[in-house]
């Protein structure tokens, strides 16, 4: 855990990586059924029992899938790397919160999981992540573009609704537009792709223009009340 920001984290950190290696390590059946897998993703429960001794890589090179395909974080410049690791913070089951800079090795485990002696997880984060993510943005706006399930493991606290924007992704179908679920996800990494490439941005208005000039189509909505954030739509033809 020594290479890993947020170091408050890393009590919680160590229980839940303990729950994680024992249940692994413990009978497969009952492992796949905790940790949500099919045996095809045997290797994965195989890789959390070796997740203390496994070679470690920066979190924007560990983590696959859609978004981080998107970003393609082995092909940002090295000015953009070192704007992640101090402006993007990745939510994470296992850590709470990770710079993409942070050297962890590869695991499987899901925000909505419940783990033996620890129980569900937004019950070990949902009282520390806010608090991180308030002391780790001290000025300047929020682009929260996690999923509903990462977001429970710590929301943006409600003091900074005013400098907190949503993004939403829709897709233009004809006359309608209708949120897309999994594939938002390649747009969100394009997203972040993007805003790496420019200067820090300051307060909202600026956040909408930067992403107008990178040709993304965005619409702006203030939060319900006082305690709600912003949310932005980002509106494509193609996901």
């Amino acid at each position: 855990m020594k290479s890993v920001d947020f170091a408050e984290f890393n009590p919680v950190r160590e229980r839940i990586l303990d729950a994680l290696i024992k249940v692994s390590n413990g009978p497969r059946s009952r492992a796949r059924t905790i940790l949500g897998v099919s045996e095809r993703l045997d290797h994965e429960i195989d890789r959390n029992v070796e997740a203390r001794q496994a070679p470690c890589a920066p979190a924007g090179e560990i983590y696959t899938g859609v978004l981080y395909d998107a970003l393609e974080w082995s092909t940002l410049t090295a000015a953009q790397r070192k704007r992640a690791g101090s402006r993007v913070a990745i939510a994470s089951a296992l850590f709470g919160l990770l710079r993409p800079t942070d050297v962890i090795p590869a695991y499987r485990l899901s925000a909505d999981t419940t783990l033996p002696t620890i129980g569900t997880l937004r019950s070990a984060w949902s009282a520390i992540v806010p608090d991180a993510i308030r002391n780790a943005a001290t000025r300047g706006i929020v682009l929260d573009l996690r999923s509903s399930a990462y977001m429970n493991l710590g929301p943006v606290p409600e003091d900074m609704a005013e400098r907190t924007v949503v993004a939403r992704v829709l897709q233009q179908r004809g006359s309608k537009r209708v949120v897309v679920s999994h594939h938002n996800k390649a747009t969100k990494g394009r997203l972040v792709r993007s805003l790496l490439g420019v200067g820090r941005i300051t307060d909202i208005p600026d956040l909408t223009g930067v992403l107008g000039e990178a040709g993304y189509r965005v619409e702006l909505s203030p939060g319900r009340n006082d305690s709600s954030p912003w949310l932005i739509d980002v509106i494509v033809d193609d996901i």
